[in-house]
């Protein structure tokens, strides 16, 4: 009796513990006050808020175009990748001021979530929502998102 007792403990840990990192690995970091953030995840009625992509049919098809996309942009570099997230950094032309740009694939949903937020600075001039919405064109084009 003790034992499976002791069993089933370890088993709910295990299984919270999974189901905690799934949660942790589509969560991005909320956007600060600053107007230089946009995050598919901030509440849809502030101005940080930005549509998530919607998958039309294979996220791995999505996933895989979008790499390719984030790697032939100029001034971008892949930093951190998985099978549902990749982080990179984009630096400005003239400056070379560095932003992060973050996605999270939510297999569940079919949606991809993206945060893009300058690093420094107070405004970026919409710099990162245009960016996001450049990634989104790109993806349309390529038949993977609505």
């Amino acid at each position: 009796m003790k034992h499976s007792l002791f069993i089933n403990v370890c088993i709910f840990f295990v299984v919270l513990k999974a189901s905690a990192a799934n949660t942790l690995e589509i969560e991005l970091p909320p956007c600060p006050d600053n107007p230089n953030c946009v995050s598919s995840q901030a509440v849809p009625e502030s101005s940080h808020y930005i549509e998530p992509f919607k998958i039309k049919d294979s996220s791995k098809e999505a996933w895989i175009t979008l790499k390719n996309i984030l790697n032939n942009q100029s001034r971008t570099k892949i930093t951190k990748q998985s099978e549902s997230l990749i982080d990179a950094e984009v630096k400005s032309l003239i400056f070379r001021f560095v932003d992060n740009i973050q996605f999270r694939l939510d297999k569940k949903t079919g949606i991809i979530h993206v945060r893009s937020a300058s690093r420094t600075g107070y405004s970026d001039l919409g710099v990162n929502r245009k960016r996001v919405e450049e990634i989104r064109k790109q993806l349309r084009v390529a038949g993977v998102i609505e």
